[in-house]
């Protein structure tokens, strides 16, 4: 692996004839199944989300990253596929729960032991293995977000629901390593949306869901999609960050280029390798190789370059393919500037 490995975050666009694109950006990241999305029948569906998949990747590998994803081809969203797929969720009569943005979106209603029954994302990975031989990387949603996307009728409270929730994802992770994949991330925005609650349970349950996990693990922290926080003003640093430091997975990812944040912020992690976000989601012009270059070096001089991964803000879902694959292409071209440099 090189110095300053590239990677993307989770997703990556899904084509327009796989899925009505616009129909996903005219709502909230859906928590429930939202089949309606889908342009291709059914029969056929699995079909063409493994030809999107084989896309996803061969962008990538085009663009010149290092760990390749499967770009989350098979969702509607980050964490609605394997949250929806456990027992215990009651799919036909769903819930809701309080978006990050503060709205009501339908959301899973947990009626009952929260429970894998079968491996969810595993069976995605033989396809990854047969078209790269680059290292390849899946995301899941993490047991404290998923808590804060359901309704919780059955637990006594969130840390009840957030445990069983972690167990689940153990289960999962464990498959994915078993089934080749060279990291497992981890997707907690909620950490940063409800910080409080956060410091009361969200490190136990981390620490849970990777409780004897043997492999390399990541986790990804962010202030929510560009596209859906248009117009906001993001913080100028984290409300829930240092705490990670203190669980157990190996990789924290980071958005730092949309917020500005300053290089520094890579010291709050001094046990953590870093991917640190240096592609901005929210501004569609294409980075120079020299602006990534730059927000490199300003995490490099707070952090050794060997504890530190880059990366997108976050996933590049609502992009389109030509500004994603075009910022992939400038991220790997920044990166190579760095490491010229480094060598010298």
């Amino acid at each position: 692996m090189p110095l300053l490995p590239t990677t993307i975050v989770g997703s990556y666009p899904q084509p327009d004839w796989l899925i009505d694109r616009e129909r996903l950006k005219d709502r909230l990241p859906p928590r429930v199944r939202a089949n309606e999305l889908w342009r291709i029948p059914e029969p056929l569906l699995a079909a063409a989300q493994d030809d999107a998949t084989i896309i996803a990747i061969f962008d990538q590998e085009r663009a010149g990253l290092d760990i390749l994803g499967d770009g989350e081809m098979r969702r509607e969203s980050y964490s609605n596929r394997l949250a929806n797929a456990l027992s215990g969720i009651d799919i036909d009569h769903p819930g809701t729960a309080t978006d990050r943005t503060g709205k009501q979106n339908p959301a899973p209603r947990v009626a009952g032991p929260i429970r894998r029954i079968a491996p969810i994302e595993a069976g995605d990975v033989p396809l990854m293995k047969r078209v790269t031989q680059k290292p390849i990387k899946i995301t899941i949603p993490g047991p404290f977000t998923m808590t804060q996307q359901a309704q919780n009728d059955h637990y006594p409270d969130g840390e009840a629901l957030a445990l069983d929730y972690a167990d689940a994802v153990n289960s999962e992770i464990r498959d994915l390593f078993a089934a080749g994949v060279d990291i497992v991330q981890l997707d907690e925005p909620y950490v940063q949306a409800r910080p409080e609650e956060a410091r009361r349970y969200a490190v136990k349950a981390i620490n849970r869901a990777l409780d004897g996990v043997k492999g390399k693990t990541a986790l990804h922290v962010c202030f929510g999609y560009a596209h859906v926080h248009k117009g906001a003003i993001k913080p100028d640093g984290y409300s829930f960050l240092e705490e990670l430091n203190d669980c157990a997975v190996d990789i924290v990812s980071i958005e730092a280029a949309q917020p500005r944040l300053d290089g520094s912020i890579v010291k709050l992690l001094p046990n953590k390798t870093i991917m640190l976000g240096v592609i901005d989601l929210n501004d569609l012009t294409v980075e120079t190789p020299e602006i990534v270059a730059q927000r490199i070096r300003a995490a490099l001089k707070h952090a050794a370059a060997d504890r530190l991964m880059i990366a997108p803000d976050c996933g590049m879902k609502y992009l389109s393919r030509e500004v994603a694959f075009g910022k992939l292409q400038a991220m790997v071209k920044g990166t190579e500037i760095v490491r010229k440099e480094l060598k010298a």
